[in-house]
């Protein structure tokens, strides 16, 4: 075998020094026609990936297939227009690794194959031999002075593609930028060079709707300042990128770049100063987007690609702390098995890189593995959380391994939860249309037990609105309304509670919720009924340590209110604050007074309502204060 047999990962060929490269490249040039003489029947042709697609080449290739036969085609992704897969072209099949726009009829129609793998895996069936390559058809950027090309803006699995296979051609192309990272390929390693000047593929942003908006803002919430994260594709995916737009010095290790990572870099948002793996850099594998895109990272040292096989390297990835991977998915069932890559058994798109950056993510110091989907179909017809997968649908993410689900409607979190729990959870953050027969469906999978009451508030919307964070002397505190998944963390907090005290003393009187009915203070309408939680520690671990329930009287819409704080959280202001913002979110839906009772001898209580800045009314009846804090009679600015 010539010099291709001995390119593998090597530095250039001993003979090869930087005098005597461009001699080597010229001998090498060919025209399209005669370079792809080398292929025939039978073999196996790679395909650069996405919008690196070598497009002069490709196009050659179709030409000469209807005078080859049992040709396969490899590629993981194609966003150009391809006529090999079109009926017509039965001399050839394609075997592509995700399924795109321009080959999902086609996998759809049996023309064509898809295979289902992990990114991390496929450098290694190259490698391994498993998936032998006899000719690559890759795009370069022109050489260097030391004869280096650069892949340009697909590395992925291009690189390993290159290095394994008997034969490679590659298209220079002035306009592939020059990327940095692991991400060149010397002459002495190619055996053809067409030189061919012509756009690179582009692929706009997605249309960013509503209710991706809203979902994204929902992920912006798990986002940390310092975070180092990595989004999917799709309109979702993108508008959660948007949507973290007021965050500080995010980091960014994904497998692929887009525009939306560009913008939060425009806007100072995106540093990678805080990274604690490649500190500074983006670190990607390829681009997918614009022509700025490609400018932004020509030469750029603030942006290294690496082969798919290092960046989505799960073990590789959890070395980011903080590490946010964001997927998106088609579908989940109530026990928290997603599909992501098919609709029933058509294929949609794939398994791509969820599971390796999931992994990833997961062993993050402070890692979140986060799946966003839209509550409905596109047309509302369907929810896309239902009780069992679809028949056909692919698990891409097992019950063991998703961790948090978004929709428009909110954030479940499933990690550590029973199937009980993770149920609820679900049909919280699901459409309201559908949640009552979901409720039903859990029932009668015996996920949950029957329950009225839950069927009456299961329309209930979970009010973002009323979310807030508040640091209390040295204690941070997380405020917001309870979820039915609060259920035993709230029975955790009461059990914690000492057996006397004034709080003790003061919950007795509770008419709200007697003998500490926590079914009924998680499973709540918000709107004639409210529970306020507050907890301490980092997310996901996090504990309750205070909290304010109010019930509202429709008629006089005066709400009785009660409290209780843990006391080692006491006397820090937090119940005061909690009642204040109670009050303020209160008086937004019309309530008037808020109503307390107290008795004689807990009347310490009494001072955390003397801390609002409304007037405040007392009455002693039967051994029993009334308390009336007049939301309608402001007196000062409250200074808590």
């Amino acid at each position: 075998m010539k010099h291709s047999a001995i390119r593998k990962n090597g530095p250039p060929a001993p003979a090869v020094f930087v005098r005597e490269w461009r001699s080597l490249y010229e001998s090498r040039k060919k025209t399209a026609e005669k370079a792809l003489r080398v292929i025939r029947s039978g073999y196996r042709v790679f395909i650069g990936s996405g919008c690196s697609e070598p497009q002069f080449l490709a196009q050659h290739l179709e030409e000469i297939i209807p005078f080859l036969a049992d040709l396969e085609i490899l590629h993981i992704l194609s966003v150009g227009k391809t006529r090999y897969t079109e009926a017509g072209f039965d001399r050839c099949r394609l075997k592509s690794f995700f399924v795109a726009a321009a080959s999902r009829e086609a996998v759809a129609e049996g023309r064509a194959d898809y295979t289902p793998v992990n990114l991390v895996d496929i450098p290694g069936l190259f490698r391994s031999g498993a998936m032998p390559i006899d000719v690559a058809l890759i795009q370069v950027s022109p050489p260097d002075d030391h004869g280096f090309c650069s892949y340009g803006i697909a590395v992925d699995i291009v690189k390993s593609a290159a290095e394994n296979s008997r034969h490679v051609i590659a298209q220079v192309n002035p306009r592939m930028p020059r990327t940095l990272g692991d991400s060149f390929i010397h002459v002495s390693h190619i055996d053809a060079f067409v030189e061919h000047e012509e756009p690179l593929l582009e692929v706009e942003l997605p249309f960013m709707n509503s209710i991706a908006i809203d979902i994204g803002n929902h992920v912006a919430g798990l986002v940390e300042d310092g975070a180092t994260i990595r989004v999917g594709v799709g309109s979702v995916s993108t508008a959660t990128l948007y949507a973290l737009e007021n965050k500080n010095d995010l980091g960014v290790h994904a497998d692929m770049l887009t525009d939306a990572y560009l913008h939060l870099v425009k806007r100072g948002v995106i540093t990678n100063s805080r990274k604690t793996l490649h500190p500074g850099k983006i670190v990607t594998s390829f681009c997918l987007g614009s022509r700025e895109l490609y400018d932004f990272v020509d030469n750029n040292p603030m942006v290294a690609f690496h082969p798919i096989d290092y960046t989505n390297d799960y073990l590789v990835i959890s070395e980011n702390d903080m590490m946010i991977s964001i997927n998106s998915g088609l579908e989940v069932d109530l026990s928290g098995q997603v599909c992501s890559d098919s609709l029933g058994y058509e294929i949609y798109s794939g398994v791509g890189g969820a599971i390796d950056f999931l992994r990833g993510a997961r062993g993050s110091r402070r890692g979140k593995a986060v799946m966003v989907i839209p509550s409905t179909t596109f047309d509302g017809s369907r929810s896309r959380i239902v009780p069992a997968l679809t028949e056909g649908a692919g698990v891409v993410m097992t019950r063991g391994g998703v961790q948090y689900v978004v929709t428009e409607y909110g954030v479940a979190l499933l990690h550590g939860k029973s199937i009980r729990e993770r149920a609820l959870a679900l049909i919280s953050i699901a459409h309201p249309d559908f949640r009552d027969e979901l409720m039903e469906a859990a029932h009668a999978l015996h996920y949950v037990e029957k329950d009225t009451r839950r069927l009456a508030v299961a329309r209930a919307i979970y009010p973002y609105e009323w979310e807030a964070t508040r640091s209390f002397g040295s204690h941070r505190v997380f405020l917001r309304p309870a979820k039915p998944t609060d259920e035993r963390a709230l029975k955790e907090f009461f059990y914690s509670l000492p057996k006397e005290g004034s709080y003790v003393r003061f919950l007795s009187l509770m008419k709200v919720f007697p003998h500490y009915d926590v079914k009924a203070m998680v499973h709540i309408d918000y709107r004639a009924e409210m529970t306020l939680l507050g907890f301490a520690g980092e997310m996901g671990s996090e504990r309750i340590v205070a909290i304010v329930r109010c019930q509202l009287d429709e008629e006089t819409m005066d709400a009785e209110v009660d409290f209780a704080v843990h006391p080692d959280y006491s006397r820090h202001g937090i119940a005061a604050f909690m009642i204040l913002h109670m009050a303020e979110m209160g008086k937004k839906r019309g309530i008037r007074t808020l109503v307390a009772y107290i008795s004689l001898g807990n009347e310490r209580v009494y001072g955390v309502f003397q801390k609002l800045n409304y007037v405040v009314e007392s009455s002693l009846v039967g051994g029993v204060y009334e308390i009336r804090v007049r939301l309608d009679q402001p007196t000062h600015t409250c200074q808590l």
